[in-house]
């Protein structure tokens, strides 16, 4: 599977407002941090505003930051509405599609299947999650990213009070290890 550059892009947006909750954000910095043109993130920087995972203010001294906590931004949700098209091969779209084993094929649930379990790895995780540094670097004063393992990442506890729509389940479900 393949995000779009728009995806890639909109997740560099909401990290580098993470890694920067101190002071406001400009487009022109991230222009050039991430060597993008400025109409091109102008375009996400709106859709994002709209979603409410940024704040925008205009003018002189204006910029962006994050509108809400790093905590509340789930990966999983910020890939389903910034990609466009799940389509990962020509069956999941009835109306175009012409392949003459349709009838007879299994491989559409085998790619139903591996979407689904691309789309639930990426909810466990948040922007918190895939910004926070790494001991390494915080002993050292840095600031960097470093990779984390999925599973070593510590959740708070899920609060009973929430409704179950807002609380999503993380399902672990691991394949038999051969030997």
């Amino acid at each position: 599977m393949r995000l779009t550059d728009y995806t890639d892009y909109s997740l560099r947006v909401l990290m580098f407002c993470a890694l920067h909750p101190e002071r406001s954000v400009t487009i022109a910095e991230l222009a050039e941090s991430h060597a993008v043109s400025k109409n091109n993130l102008m375009k996400i920087v709106n859709d994002l505003a709209r979603q409410g995972l940024l704040q925008t203010t205009r003018g002189r001294g204006g910029g962006l930051r994050l509108g809400k906590p790093a905590s509340d931004i789930g990966i999983g949700d910020v890939v389903r509405q910034t990609e466009t098209d799940f389509r990962l091969v020509e069956c999941f779209d009835a109306e175009h599609n012409s392949c003459n084993l349709t009838g007879r094929c299994q491989l559409k649930q085998v790619f139903l299947s591996a979407k689904r379990s691309f789309l639930a790895e990426l909810d466990k995780v948040t922007l918190a999650d895939i910004t926070r540094s790494p001991p390494s670097a915080k002993a050292a004063g840095g600031r960097s990213v470093g990779v984390v393992k999925v599973d070593a990442i510590q959740r708070p506890a899920r609060n009973p009070s929430l409704p179950s729509e807002v609380a999503k389940p993380v399902n672990r479900v691991r394949a038999p290890v051969k030997s």
